[in-house]
């Protein structure tokens, strides 16, 4: 039962993903928008100019205390309004651009296999100690991508040599993986490429027969739809993501080559001449491409002289300064070195790219992701893309609660980085994107670790390093695109403690990068051109700020709750939320999802400041924070007890302040405490529970008892790390610690 709802729900979100929004539809909705935008600003404004008046007020009876406070309080609010505007403007771009935009057909799109020398494309899949099931899928749907040119790398960076029998066999199992679906490839692609051989030597003798060669490429596509489906049929479905890979990964190319193979037996009857011919060669060579990828993997952990930082930028790093190079191992210095060398002594032949697809190991591709996404590149005006993205969207049909609001959170969030492109004040979004590989080559920078030259890419400052290199690219001139289809899909954290990795790290950095977006707005003679971005850039760095704000006018009571313009702040909020709750049924989910979206805001409001706080240290001290992976594990990951234990601290402290408030008669404002709390308490036992919880502090709390009775018997304590990505104590049973710090 559970399954089929399951299987309803994601059918109903990829229903609304591939229905077209109609003019009157985007009409309405371009309206709704400006509307909304009035009255907000209206609202807003009037809104803050009361709270002004009541500092002021303070101020001029000398009560400085207060009107500091309140002059704090007004800050805050005027944050939160400053997101809600940003939401507005954003979705406003996105509509706008939603309204010019005219999806290229297959006729545009599949002109590339004309060409004697497309642009070559390396998909570089960096993966961590990554399940091998989810692994498989994606990079089945990277090598299923249609693309002349291609070549799919997975780049492994689990330990080269564990000691753990476990961890040995994942490794292996990982490596023999890509030498099967290569191998797999490899048969089918000898299958299409001599079919490609035998037209072309038909057509250099003359002996070519239209209405044969369409039933001979009709027959041939109607081989690769069953091929897809015997796959589709063989693969076990287990959850959502199964599910998307067989129905939209494989079942629906099959279809599309099932109707593709109709359409020719329909052009072979009533087709004729050189531009019949020209079709035909077309079609040969596009079935002749599509199993054409070469898999391979690459670890660059193995090799003393590549950089070892335990980051997912390093690891693309590694790899790309390796690009149309030839190499031989040696054993030098410390262990195994890649030494560069002519071809013809090479070990390592790595392929050239122009353009680099990064992907990451839970994220899936559709098959025209390549496609649409280099046409838009290839085109004159484009020159200066250095990223075109289709940025992920969730991965629909969730069974918990929490991994579906957690996607919502994400594909309403999609809809305000494509908006942002409006006003060329887009980040590259790091799950997957297409690259410019001269772009890259502009801002990479020489590094040393251990001694050794690294050639840096992709910074690695911070955690987010996709955010701080799109600064370091509009610095140079160049561009960012969003093409407004979803065309991506990336797995969303199952269960509270994988959430809580996922947004601390997300939180953790990017107002480290504020400065040098300042530095890039103020410089030149452009500054008021770069104005428009530069608010957007500035609020999407300095969002995680948005968790304190909202702590801080959630927790804290305000001196006269009775002189809050309660009304005006109501009238500002409402229609942002309308809006919220349009987009939410627009991407495939329900209206009463939105409370729930805002119980999880509510949760996250700690992590994300935990987040903030270690950005802050970061700059005071230098120490860059560690880079912690989303675990992907069987069970449930556990939660860090600080992040369980604040969010019940700050509903007790919610309960306190609307209690006080009410006894001061703030109806109002009280009644804004009382929905906080309702809607924390429900967080707090929905997406927490109160089991699950109890268990993570209480396991936390048994191992950290037991260290300092270590400690205090005079022995050396040393906590068993959980993983190489986060460290921790491990916690019993199917409780993954990757969360426990």
């Amino acid at each position: 039962m559970a399954a089929a709802v399951c299987s309803q729900a994601a059918s109903r979100m990829l229903q609304a993903e591939a229905a077209p929004q109609t003019t009157t539809n985007l009409g309405r909705e371009i309206f709704y928008t400006r509307i909304v935008v009035a009255i907000s600003l209206i609202t807003s404004t009037v809104a803050l100019l009361a709270l002004g008046h009541i500092a002021l007020d303070r101020l001029w009876s000398s009560q400085w205390m207060l009107a500091s406070v309140d002059a704090f309080f007004a800050v805050n609010i005027a944050f939160l309004m400053y997101g809600s505007l940003f939401y507005q403007f954003t979705r406003y771009g996105y509509l706008m651009r939603l309204k010019t935009h005219r999806r290229a057909s297959r006729e545009e799109l599949e002109s590339i296999y004309d060409r004697e020398l497309p642009h070559s494309l390396s998909v570089l899949v960096p993966s961590y100690c990554e399940e091998l099931r989810v692994v498989h899928m994606t990079l089945m749907s990277a090598a299923l991508m249609e693309y002349p040119n291609r070549n799919v790398v997975l780049l492994i960076d689990n330990p080269p040599s564990p000691a753990d029998p476990a961890a040995a066999k994942e490794l292996a199992a990982t490596r023999e993986l890509t030498r099967k679906l290569d191998a797999m490839f490899r048969a089918q692609e000898r299958r299409y490429a001599a079919a490609l051989a035998a037209f072309e030597r038909r057509a250099d003798s003359g002996e070519i027969s239209i209405a044969a060669e369409c039933a001979s490429i009709a027959s041939l596509c109607r081989e690769i739809a069953a091929w897809m489906e015997k796959q589709a049929e063989t693969h076990e479905v287990a959850d959502h993501y199964d599910e998307i890979f067989v129905n939209r990964v494989l079942l629906e190319p099959a279809k599309a080559h099932r109707e593709r193979a109709a359409e020719i037996d329909q052009f072979g009857q009533n087709s004729a001449g050189a531009a019949a011919i020209a079709r035909i060669a077309r079609e040969y060579r596009r079935i002749a491409a599509l199993f054409g990828a070469q898999l391979s993997s690459f670890e660059r952990k193995r090799f003393v002289n590549l950089s070892h930082a335990s980051n997912k930028a390093m690891n693309l790093n590694a790899y790309l300064g390796l690009v149309g190079r030839n190499f031989r191992e040696l054993v030098g210095p410390g262990g195994l070195h890649l030494e560069e060398c002519p071809q013809e002594h090479a070990s390592l032949k790595v392929r050239n790219a122009e353009y680099v697809i990064t992907l990451d190991a839970d994220s899936m591709l559709l098959n025209d992701y390549a496609l649409r996404l280099t046409h838009i590149m290839d085109q004159p005006e484009a020159a200066q893309f250095a990223v075109v993205q289709s940025p992920f969207s969730a991965v629909p049909g969730a069974s918990s609660v929490l991994e579906r609001i957690a996607g919502a959170q994400t594909d309403v969030q999609w809809y305000g980085t494509q908006g942002s492109t409006r006003y060329n004040g887009s980040f590259w979004v790091g799950a997957n994107a297409l690259l410019r590989r001269k772009a890259l080559e502009e801002i990479c920078e020489i590094v040393y670790e251990r001694g050794f030259p690294i050639t840096r890419y992709i910074h690695d400052r911070t955690l987010v390093e996709d955010t701080e290199s799109t600064i370091d690219l509009v610095v140079r001139g160049w561009k960012l695109h969003c093409y407004p289809e979803r065309l991506s899909y990336s797995a969303t954290p199952p269960d509270f403690g994988a959430l809580v990795i996922q947004r601390r790290r997300w939180a953790n950095g990017p107002v480290l990068i504020i400065p040098k977006l300042l530095r890039y707005a103020l410089s030149g003679a452009e500054r008021l051109r770069r104005l428009p971005e530069t608010i957007l850039r500035l609020y999407t760095l300095s969002s995680v700020v948005g968790a304190l704000s909202m702590l801080l006018v959630t927790c804290a009571r305000f001196p006269d709750a009775k002189r809050l313009p309660m009304a005006w702040l109501m009238m500002s909020a409402v229609p942002y939320y309308i809006l919220y709750c349009r987009d939410l049924r627009a991407a495939g989910y329900q209206w009463w999802d939105l409370p729930r979206v805002y119980a999880m805001n509510l949760l996250l409001m700690p992590v994300n400041l935990a987040g903030l706080l270690k950005s802050i240290r970061q700059a005071i001290t230098g120490q860059r924070s560690t880079f912690a992976r989303t675990p992907k594990v069987p069970g449930r990951t556990a939660a860090p007890p600080v992040h369980i234990i604040l969010p019940i601290v700050v509903m007790a402290s919610v309960v306190i302040s609307t209690l006080r408030v009410v006894e001061q008669g703030g109806w109002a404002y009280g009644a804004y405490g009382l929905l906080n709390c309702v809607c924390l308490g429900y967080a707090i036992f929905i997406y927490i529970g109160a089991r699950a919880g109890r268990e993570d502090v209480g396991a936390s709390l048994t191992l950290w008892t037991d260290a300092w009775r270590e400690r205090l018997r005079g022995a050396r304590y040393e906590p068993v790390p959980a993983t190489q990505a986060d460290g921790g104590p491990e916690l019993p049973e199917s409780v993954s610690a990757e969360a426990a710090r």
